[in-house]
Order: C-alpha cells, then structure tokens, then sequence
C-alpha cells in the first residue's frame, strides 16, 4: 500500500499547529497535544487505525482552543479546529479525501459537543483526547485550569447546578463532578476503556482524599 502522508508533510504540520499554541494556557498548552499524538499511535495501533490520519488529527485537533478560551468558551474550539485543519491541510498539498477524514475526526472529539465520532479514527482521538483529562495528568490539568480562571482551591460542599464555568467556583472538583467521572463510560475503544478503567480509579481515589483532608479527617 502506497504511503500516504510523507515526513516532510508530517513535520510542516506539526510547525503549522505549533504556531497556535504561543499564548496557549498551560492547561491546553503544546505539551497536552503531543500527550494526545502518543495516545492516538498506542491506541490506534492496538485498534488498527489509521495512523497517518491519526497523526494529523491529534497535531491539529486544539488548534481551535485559544479562541475558545478567548471568548470563555463562546466558540466551540473543534468547530473553529476544523476550519483552520482544513485550510492548513489542503495547503500543505494533502488528498483532499484523507483531508476530509482528518478534519471529521477533529469536529466530532469535543466531549460537551452534540456530535458523536463517526469512524474508527475519530473514536481513536476522542478517546485519546479524553484520557489526557483523567488520572494524574488529569487531575494535575484540571487543578492548572482552575488557577488559570481564577478559581478557590476546593470546595467539597459544592452544588454543581448553582454554579457556572470560567468563574471562581469552576474548581477542579467541579470539573472532576462535571465531566471527569463521567469520562470512563464515554470511551469507544477497547483500548481506551481498559486505560481509563486505571485512570478513573486513581482519581476518584485522589478526590476521596482531598475531601478528607480539608476535612481534617486525615
């Protein structure tokens, strides 16, 4: 089989995407890409994915996330991803069909989006995407992200339906409560199941104790 995606492709969007992370918050810096890239490959590999398409969508799928944040998520940053993928891809010369399959896969890994993956690829990066949110990166994530908006510390009394996002309440045990312990029932892959089956037990482990601590129980 003819190969697809050349390593001089490869590195010209690699330098491409990097340029979108310059301002980038920590919590979704550079460094969370290249986390997803190496997920997707193990992952994908296991699956018997596409790993060219692979490659590409998890270099580009947060290309959209400063944006995001800059409006305090009133832009949806795969949407925003998708359409900056595609302008990128088609100048890079890229077959405009394996194009289009990358940019799916971008579009559909927003967890809070109404689109679902539709393809072994897109379930491969969402998967990939979601595991970097849970387990001891997860946590050491969504702890980043509070300071970055200015959240408390923690509040384990904390009522999620009287609070909001992006405001001194967002703590990373709002998001743990929100999203993170949901994340294992989200996964597609086989692969991606087993891992967040570890990854859940060690948070849900570490929040138990951070409940217990402030408490002045341990």
């Amino acid at each position: 089989m003819k190969r697809r995606l050349s390593a001089r492709i490869l590195t010209a969007v690699r330098r491409e995407a990097q340029k979108f992370f310059r301002g980038a918050r920590g919590s979704h810096g550079w460094d969370h890409t290249e986390r997803v890239y190496r997920l997707c490959l193990r992952i994908g590999l296991k699956e018997g994915g596409d790993l060219d398409i692979l490659k590409l969508a998890a270099l580009l799928h947060d290309i959209g996330r400063e944006e995001e944040d800059r409006t305090n998520g009133r832009v949806c940053h795969a949407e925003k991803g998708a359409s900056l993928a595609f302008k990128i891809l088609e100048k890079k010369g890229l077959d405009k069909a394996l194009a289009g399959r990358v940019v799916r896969c971008i579009e559909t890994h927003r967890y809070r989006s109404g689109l679902r993956p539709d393809s072994l690829e897109a379930k491969v990066l969402f998967d990939a995407d979601k595991l970097d949110s849970i387990g001891a990166v997860g946590i050491g994530r969504a702890f980043l992200f509070a300071g970055e908006v200015g959240a408390r510390f923690h509040d384990p009394k904390i009522r999620v339906r009287k609070t909001k996002p992006y405001t001194k309440e967002d703590t990373a045990y709002r998001e743990f409560l929100v999203k993170l312990s949901r994340v294992k029932d989200r996964m597609y892959t086989v692969e991606g199941k087993r891992i967040a089956g570890e990854r859940h037990k060690f948070m849900t482990d570490f929040f138990k104790r951070l409940n217990r601590e402030t408490a002045g129980i341990l």
